[in-house]
Order: C-alpha cells, then structure tokens, then sequence
C-alpha cells in the first residue's frame, strides 16, 4: 500500500511508503491511518485546485497566442492530395468581380473529341458559403471517364450580400455559358448533366425548374434547361407542402428573408413538370438538415409526371454523407457513374 501527497510547491506528486506505520501499536496505527486518510483528502483536493487552475491559465495564455496567430480557414476539401483543376474560365461578371467554371478534362484540349458529354456542380453552403473545391474529387472521376467536368462558383450571402434568388440566376447563367459555348468548349449542347449537394442540389433543380432569375436579355429555359441532374441531399422544397410531416414544415418556414422572394419561387418541387430531366437523387434517411421526407414527394410527383426519378435513400446517413471524406464516397460516386452511363454521357467502356 501507499499514501499519496501533493506537494504544493511542485506540479509532481509524491509516492510514499506507508508499511512503516504497520509496526506501531494497534490503537496507534489506527490513529495513524484516520489521520494519514484525511491528510491525504484535503491535499488531494488543493492538488487538483491548483492543477486546474494552472492549465486554465496556461490554456488561456495558448488560446490567446493561438488566436493572435490563427492562419486564414481553409476549406476541408482542400488537402494535399486534392485533384488539380485543369483550367478556369469566366462565365459571368457581377459588379466588377468574375464568376469561374472550373474545369476537368481527360485529354489535352487541342486534341480532344468535340462532341463530350458535360456536367456542372454547384457546391453546398446554405447559399452562405462554400467551396467549388467540394465536387473537386467527382469532376475529376468524370473527366477521367472522358466527361468534361465543371464546379462552379457563384454568388454567396457571406461574401456577396447576397439573395438566393442570385444564386439561382448565377447557376443558371453558368450552365446557359456552358451551352452556349458548346463549340469552343467541344461539347455536346443536348449533352449537359448539372449537379449539386444540399444548396448546390437546390440550384441544380433550380437551373432545372424554374424560370429565369437573372439580368440577361432574352434569355429562357431552353437556353440553360439541363439534360439530366445528379443531387446530393438536395433543398427540392422551400415552400409549404400540406403533406409534409410537421418537422419539416417548420424547417422550411422562415426562409422568404433569405431568398429575397415569396418561397414557392424558388422551390423546384412547385414547379415540377413532365419535362424535367433525367434524375437521380442520393439522401441520407437520417438527413437532419434537410429531411428525407422532402425528396421523397418531390420524386413522388417526378415519377407521377412520368420523369424518370431514381432516389436512393441511405439508412443512417446524415447530410453531407457523399463527400469525398465520408464512407459512402465511393459508392455515391460509383453509382452516379452508372447513371450518367446509362444516359450515355459516359464512355460505356
């Protein structure tokens, strides 16, 4: 056995033997261990007083360097081993700032084919922030298989002040550049796939739904409309649904102040019609964020318009589980190549 004490001057503590005490008188001994166990509480106790508040302070001190110090965040999806973009190109300009595609390609530009199949992402961040860098790893996957692949930037409320009625017309304004310069970028015009993870999904089934929100003259659906979609936990509902389960009716409720219009015009699920794209859907069934009960009546009524609507819904998955740092990477991505490939916009080999 041994009694235990703090040595208040010291941040050690000290072991000592107490077998010694066992050769005194029994009455002694008894005396000795009552008081031998209380001096050893009480010094316990200021042991641990002390302690903690010298790693308060220390931690404290560190904190305060730290925070004097701290590096710019940096973007998650932005490591060492991040796919590199091939090159960037200039879809839009708003006040003075450029708006880029940044683009994945398998072969060298001069010699590739001039009819590929096409996709662009629009990254996830609430319509607040965000990071083309997200769909980094799935453009790079699809450029690989002969695709030339885009994520986009666009408009966002942290950096811009802005509505999510402008990051609609931005991603609409992108993918109406893409067809638009189909000839130069050496693609095929009726071969245009858009995707998205949570608002990124909301503005792919935006390009894909909803009239025109931008500035440009003359512009209409037919000149961004895409030919099939690819979303990652979409925002497909921003309006109320009678038959939405109340949990998700209040997490939809207070959104007009953030799209700067009445919600049902900004809600794809409200303007749903025989005509949209070929679609597939991938959607955590424990998504929190954004409940998985919307996407199920949006592909609902997709599949009741004779749209083909493919949701694959993942038990005990929350949102944001298909990126490129999560388990079902892999299998998101496999399965969207697989899709795209049945729409031929993938080599079939």
């Amino acid at each position: 056995e041994t009694l235990i004490f703090a040595s208040l001057g010291e941040t050690r503590l000290r072991v000592l033997p107490i077998d010694y005490a066992w050769v005194l008188p029994s009455r002694s001994r008894s005396f000795f261990a009552e008081k031998a166990i209380g001096f050893l509480v009480f010094k316990t106790i200021c042991f641990v007083l002390i302690a903690a508040g010298c790693m308060s302070l220390h931690g404290q001190d560190k904190n305060k360097t730290q925070d004097k110090n701290k590096a710019p965040d940096k973007s998650r999806f932005d490591t060492a081993d991040s796919p590199k973009v091939d090159r960037k190109i200039t879809y839009k300009e708003v006040d003075g700032k450029a708006f880029q595609l940044h683009v994945f390609e398998k072969d060298n530009f001069a010699t590739a084919a001039s009819n590929r199949g096409c996709i662009v992402f629009f990254f996830g961040g609430g319509w607040n922030s965000g990071d083309p860098k997200q769909f980094y790893s799935q453009s790079r996957a699809l450029a690989d298989l002969g695709m030339v692949a885009m994520s986009a930037e666009y408009r966002v409320a942290s950096r811009d002040q802005s509505k999510v009625i402008d990051c609609i017309a931005d991603a609409q304004d992108a993918v109406a550049y893409v067809r638009s310069h189909a000839a130069e970028l050496k693609i095929d015009p009726e071969r245009i796939a858009v995707g998205g993870g949570s608002a990124g999904g909301h503005l792919a089934a935006a390009v894909a739904t909803l009239n025109y929100r931008g500035t440009q003259p003359g512009r209409s659906k037919a000149d961004y409309r895409p030919n099939a979609l690819v979303l990652f936990n979409p925002a497909l509902v921003l309006a109320p649904v009678d038959s939405l389960e109340s949990t998700a009716r209040k997490q939809i409720a207070g959104l007009e102040a953030r799209i700067g219009d009445k919600p049902e015009s900004a809600s794809p699920y409200h303007h749903l019609s025989k005509d949209l794209a070929p679609t597939i859907i991938f959607h955590g069934r424990a998504d929190t964020t954004v409940p998985f009960a919307t996407v199920e009546i949006f592909s609902t009524k997709a599949k009741e318009l004779g749209v083909d609507c493919r949701l694959m819904g993942y038990d005990g998955e929350g949102h944001g589980f298909f990126n490129r740092d999560r388990p079902k990477y892999l299998e998101t991505r496999d399965a969207m190549v697989q899709f795209l490939r049945d729409l031929r916009f993938v080599e079939s080999k």
